[in-house]
């Protein structure tokens, strides 16, 4: 058999090189070389130019729509309402996150959910089988007879294992470490993560078996590899949180066959992830309201959840003031520093500013904007806000507050953990739990205290 040799492409200018460089010496840019496979020394291009057959095209009226699809459920019903319903046969779903945070303890307890009714297949090429059978016996999924084990790097191996079509459902831990033997680069470059997902999905769409790929991540967060490979699969989960503790946070980052605006919350035990069903309570179950300290009621997907919003300045020692943001955009809070600097009477530029969101969550949602706010000015002159208050709202650089999606659900939220009323924008104030604020400081001017 004729072994394909690669050769590194820029990505920016199309030059090609024997060896990897750092830098183009045709272009000048940095980081652009990719590895690609010419096999038998022959371009692609070249072998297309006479190869192929003419494709017959179906109307849209002629295709058939398979109604008997039927979605494996995962056992956990938020995790289900974030794949859009269960993971669908002959779909590809890829998991990533930061290292320790629990995705092959989640796909475990999935495949032994699964395993009861159907034969699954858990292919693991970086631990070995003893070391699985210790988790599963952690978990309780070490008794199923139809969850099966191999351990294998090996990409073909585990591709025709798929289209044999004994299993419905095939987990692989993780991507990063298969490797093609066609293809000579070692595991995890973009020539063996590229060719390697790709021989697997095709196989998941010929045998109609659901494959939930693990994906690692760099120090930056973002998916390890190319972009491509999340172009590839269906669906995309991101795992989130802290590896040490607090709420883990599953969303779907993409999601061709349902919402990606749905959100799965965890919490690890000794017997592995389990849902929480009030996150609310449980994060404001150690609150203490002191100045600084502000409730605020925000939406992670369409679940409502009322999170704490801590803040604390201080004088600074050094000429430059330091401001620091804990699950909190840190851009946002120096723009948010500034809205209230130029709009209400508060000199900051003096002062350490550090934000904290308590329980490990990210806040995306522009609606904390005005908690944010809140938390600094009630921090910064030593007041505080009622109890059983909550707030929510966007602040525009004017210093007017702007109105916040799901305003509804947020106030069911919060009157049904016994909160007495609500501060947001005025444009949202529908009904009498709401005291509706227009700018940023009415709203410390009327309820700072």
């Amino acid at each position: 058999m004729v072994r394909s040799k690669s050769q590194f492409v820029c990505q920016n200018c199309g030059a090609t090189y024997q060896k990897w460089s750092g830098r183009c010496e045709n272009c000048g840019q940095w980081n652009t070389l990719v590895e690609q496979v010419v096999a038998g020394g022959k371009s692609a291009v070249a072998k297309s130019a006479t190869s192929g057959r003419i494709l017959t095209p179906q109307t849209m009226n002629s295709i058939a729509a398979d109604e008997k699809t039927h979605r494996l459920g995962t056992g956990i019903a938020d995790l289900d309402t974030v794949l859009g319903g269960g993971i669908l046969p002959g779909g590809v779903v890829l998991i990533a996150g930061q290292p320790g945070i629990g995705k092959s303890t989640l796909l475990l307890q999935v495949t032994a959910h699964i395993a009861k009714s159907m034969p699954v297949l858990y292919a693991s090429g970086e631990e070995s089988a003893s070391q699985v059978k210790l988790r599963a016996q952690r978990l309780g999924a070490e008794s199923g007879e139809d969850l099966h084990f191999v351990a294998s790097t090996s990409a073909d191996d585990i591709a025709a294992t798929i289209r044999s079509g004994a299993y419905k459902l095939v987990i692989i831990d993780s991507i990063q470490t298969l490797s093609l033997e066609e293809i000579t680069s070692a595991p995890g470059t973009v020539s063996q993560i590229t060719n390697s997902s790709n021989v697997i999905i095709r196989a998941a769409k010929e045998s109609g078996a659901a494959v939930l790929l693990v994906g690692h991540v760099t120090k930056e967060g973002s998916i390890a590899g190319p972009k491509v490979l999340e172009h590839l699969v269906d669906v995309v989960l991101q795992f989130e949180g802290d590896r040490y503790g607090g709420f883990k946070v599953v969303r779907a980052v993409k999601n061709r066959y349902g919402s990606t605006s749905e959100a799965a919350i965890f919490e690890m035990d000794e017997s592995g992830l389990r849902v929480v069903e009030n996150p609310s309570a449980a994060l404001l179950s150690e609150r203490q309201n002191a100045d600084g300290s502000i409730v605020m009621a925000t939406l992670e997907g369409t679940r409502p959840l009322l999170v704490e919003i801590q803040a604390l300045v201080s004088k600074t020692n050094f000429g430059y003031p330091k401001r620091t943001a804990s699950g909190f955009d840190l851009n946002r809070l120096n723009l948010l520093i500034a809205v209230l600097e130029r709009r209400t009477k508060l000199n900051l530029s003096d002062k350490d500013i550090y934000i904290n969101v308590v329980g490990g969550l990210k806040l995306s949602d522009p609606a904390a904007d005005l908690a944010v706010c809140m938390a600094i000015a009630s921090a910064a002159a030593g007041k505080r806000l009622d109890d059983g208050v909550v707030v929510f709202g966007e602040v525009g650089l004017g210093g007017e507050v702007r109105s916040a999606i799901g305003a509804d659900r947020r106030v069911a939220e919060a009157k049904k953990l016994g909160f007495n009323y609500a501060i947001a924008p005025s444009t949202n104030n529908k009904q009498a739990f709401i005291k509706g604020v227009r700018e940023v400081r009415q709203a410390l001017v009327d309820f700072l205290q």
